[in-house]
């Protein structure tokens, strides 16, 4: 099984992955993990401030190939990262299919509104962030607004975070 978790910065996609790690022992790729090694490398015409845009696509060729490999090998996988692209199914016949999940994590205008702090707080749970500042209310409001739109748009699968929560995901 192949599990896509997907979201907006601060959503707890990392920590969810970390959690399918432990419970069910599935190895988790990080996007960022994966874009910060393309752009120090060298490899990646892009850098870490370059639009989403531009950088999905990109990460995506690689990714959509990486799931298809774990498939057909048989392996378990969790795939975590604000890259994917929320019309993924259109890339992957009906086998493929069958062994993927996807799920987006958003969380609600009122949680934000109510719990912003919280959410900077628990931002380095899992990776060590630094310097946060380009995490804004607004940001996350319309982030978040946009990634439920979008799901919505595609029939993709999402988790509405509407009070404070423990990250788990059931498989």
């Amino acid at each position: 099984m192949i599990l896509l978790i997907a979201g907006s910065s601060h959503t707890g996609k990392t920590l969810a992955a970390q959690r399918v790690l432990e419970r069910y022992a599935f190895p988790y790729l990080s996007i960022d993990h994966l874009k910060m090694g393309l752009i120090r490398s060298g490899i990646c015409p892009l850098t870490p401030e370059s639009p989403d845009e531009e950088l999905t696509p990109y990460l995506w060729n690689i990714v959509r190939e990486i799931i298809k490999t774990a498939v057909e090998n048989g392996q378990n996988l969790v795939v975590e990262g604000c890259y994917l692209p929320f019309d993924w199914k259109k890339d992957f016949e009906k086998a493929y299919l069958e062994q993927i999940r996807f799920l987006c994590l958003i969380f609600s205008e009122s949680y934000i509104q109510n719990h912003y702090g919280d959410i900077v707080r628990h931002a380095d749970a899992i990776e060590r962030r630094g310097a946060d500042s380009h995490c804004t209310k607004e940001l996350l409001l319309r982030e978040n607004r946009d990634n439920l739109e979008k799901c919505r748009q595609h029939g993709c699968d999402f988790l509405l975070i509407d009070r404070p929560y423990r990250v788990e995901i059931e498989l």
